[in-house]
């Protein structure tokens, strides 16, 4: 017979509600929770693994002796439409913001340990500033030249020059659509399209994968303008649309001009039938383009909303038939090439043991192996 294991009753509780709100737990399949929680049984192991998968729950927190108070958000969480009622975010969302602090604190340790000096870029602007003085700001910081999209043949090289220039300048930038490897927890981009972790060495920028691609680079350069600032942040931009609160409304601001000079933009708007014209002339996407003319009021929110919705919707389509991708490059992109070099280099010199950079990584022994061979090539 399994041996039974004694688990408080406040930790059985804390790990239901975390299964009620997003995760796999249906309490028909597991009556047995009942009489845990009235003391008539305990779970066996074997149980509580399946009602550590069913919650997402690490296995180690239910022999805690209290449930640990880190259901809120560490950052401040903007959401696009505010009905005055509280926020409360998503299990996904919580581990998918502490998986990435705790790479974060290693890189931070790591770049430390390897004498590199703080970012001048982290907080160099403040609200208030000229919107023009911040995009120089940032545009000096990532090397990039006041037309620097024009140059590439379409936005898809444009918004990978902009993620290389990123990850160059010593911001730490990754793109992910799940919670670690679980293809099972989707990040909603309903919910949040990305974050920012701010920290003077190593500021993080996420971005969520399942956004529309289209929608990411507007996602980078607000997030960018969050990074001058020096202001953490989880945020919506529901519809590209921004938040009620002045940091969001500037980065916001600053993210535009960033994309789309305003000169410029106003310079060669004729209407909104020009649109996929001007995306061609800017390099970006229509999306962004289409959301510029919004700031300047050169469209109708109604009008940008329909466009918004109408490319969205032809986006996914496109990206349904085009099928999956490479798992090595995905992964690069999930992690970004300055962590997954830092992680590989430190293996490799023995200040870091393999069993962290599984855990930092998500990899396991041969996929981490094989995924060294393939960066070490970039």
């Amino acid at each position: 017979m399994a041996r039974e294991i004694t688990i408080s009753r406040d930790m059985l509780l804390w790990a239901i509600s975390r299964g009620g709100q997003d995760g796999d737990l249906p309490l028909e399949k597991m009556p047995r929770i009942r009489e845990w929680l009235a003391g008539d049984r305990k779970p066996t192991m074997p149980q509580l693994k399946d009602l550590a998968r069913r919650t997402h729950t690490p296995l180690g927190f239910f022999f805690l002796p209290k449930p640990p108070s880190n259901n809120v958000l560490p950052i401040p969480y903007f959401r696009t439409v505010e009905d005055g009622s509280p926020v409360r975010p998503s299990i996904n969302l919580l581990d998918t913001v502490r998986q990435m602090q705790l790479r974060q604190d290693w890189m931070h340790d790591f770049l430390i340990a390897e004498g590199n000096q703080p970012l001048p870029f982290v907080g160099h602007a403040h609200l208030g500033m000229p919107i023009e003085e911040v995009v120089a700001i940032m545009r000096d910081a990532l090397d990039l030249e006041p037309n620097w999209a024009a140059h590439e043949p379409n936005w898809e090289d444009a918004l990978n020059k902009l993620f290389g220039a990123v990850e160059r300048s010593g911001i730490l930038v990754m793109v992910r659509g799940l919670v670690g490897h679980n293809t099972h927890r989707l990040l909603d981009p309903d919910e949040f399209r990305g974050f920012t972790l701010i920290d003077d060495y190593a500021p993080l920028i996420f971005v969520n994968r399942r956004d529309a691609q289209a929608a990411q680079m507007f996602t980078v350069a607000h997030e960018l303008a969050h990074v001058a600032l020096s202001e953490s942040a989880v945020f919506d931009l529901r519809d590209l649309q921004v938040a009620e609160d002045p940091v969001e409304k500037f980065c916001n601001l600053v993210a535009a001009e960033f994309l789309v000079p305003a000169k410029e933009m106003r310079e060669n708007w004729a209407g909104k039938h020009l649109i996929p014209l001007l995306a061609h002339r800017f390099k970006l996407s229509e999306i962004v383009v289409a959301r510029r003319a919004l700031d300047l009021n050169l469209m109708r929110r109604e009008q940008f909303l329909s466009f918004y919705h109408e490319y969205k919707s032809r986006e996914w389509v496109s990206r349904s038939k085009s099928g999956g991708g490479n798992f090595h490059w995905t992964a690069r992109y999930r992690m970004g090439l300055p962590f997954s070099r830092a992680i590989i280099q430190s293996v490799r010199e023995g200040t870091t043991l393999y069993s962290e950079a599984y855990r930092l990584t998500g990899l396991k022994r041969e996929t981490f192996e094989k995924y060294t061979e393939f960066i070490t090539k970039l």
